[in-house]
């Protein structure tokens, strides 16, 4: 982070911060429906929001209308179901192509069979995006597999993602790096750096969208990843929210970033 306040020569940096929502703002679940969000994040993030300017989104594999109950009161900018959706900070939410809509049911419709004779799986369909989660039957992985390619394999305009104990059928074309280029063409994002903070392999589009803009992915937790940082868990991701707004808000950047040390690493391996 230090070389952002270098480039603006010691003064605070203009940041856009984009964040996952699972394992990266609340841990994982075994169930997409058991995550526990704490009482307080909602606020936190609000006040984050505000200290960016609203310069504040959530990426994520979910859909929009998830984030939304999660976070109740807040309605932040928000890219869902890997960008197939998405509102701008403006709270304009943009149209999902109705071949897009049709294609995602019948992926979800061809699951039936496996899921009939399989209960422990989770199914999760989504306006434009389907994803089959294993975490209850990792034993499962491959069938999970086999049957996603095989649903898929009549809609060639979606592409299948592996996440933790998750495969994932999404449009081809989108994804939580082209999600961060597009909100990054519009105000309050517009001309500022971007930091992007997740945990799964379908983060690392939007790390590498970051670090082509100028910015910093930020990996949490243990993995291969292209992002320029690691962060260790959870609860170092609400740290550095706040040490990043103390940055922005503080009277003296370059000494309110020293306390980002035992909280961030760079990543010495990719």
């Amino acid at each position: 982070m230090s070389e952002l306040i270098a480039q603006s020569g010691g003064a605070a940096p203009l940041l856009a911060i984009f964040t996952d929502f699972d394992g990266t703002l609340v841990e994982i679940a075994e169930t997409p429906d058991a995550v526990d969000v704490p009482a307080d994040l909602a606020d936190q993030l609000d006040r984050t929001a505000r200290d960016f300017n609203h310069a504040f989104a959530v990426i994520t594999g979910r859909e929009i209308a998830d984030i939304d109950r999660f976070l109740s009161p807040l309605h932040l900018p928000v890219a869902g179901a890997h960008g197939a959706q998405r509102r701008k900070a403006d709270g304009t939410l943009l149209a999902l192509d109705a071949e897009i809509t049709s294609a995602a049911k019948a992926i979800a419709g061809a699951m039936a069979p496996l899921l009939e004779e399989h209960p422990e799986l989770i199914l999760e369909p989504k306006d434009g995006a389907v994803a089959l989660h294993f975490r209850q039957a990792p034993e499962l992985e491959e069938d999970c597999l086999l049957a996603m390619q095989a649903a898929t394999a009549a809609h060639p305009g979606f592409a299948l993602v592996p996440g933790k104990m998750v495969i994932e059928a999404r449009p081809s074309g989108f994804d939580k790096g082209s999600a961060l280029k597009a909100f990054m063409q519009e105000e309050p994002f517009a001309g500022r750096t971007p930091i992007f903070i997740g945990d799964d392999t379908t983060d690392e589009d939007g790390f590498r969208a970051a670090q082509e803009l100028g910015g910093i992915g930020i990996k949490l937790g243990p993995g291969k990843t292209i992002a320029r940082m690691r962060i260790a868990d959870v609860a170092s991701v609400y740290a550095l929210l706040e040490g990043l707004t103390q940055i922005v808000t503080g009277p003296q950047a370059t000494s309110n970033l020293a306390d980002e040390t035992p909280i961030l690493a760079e990543t010495t391996a990719h």
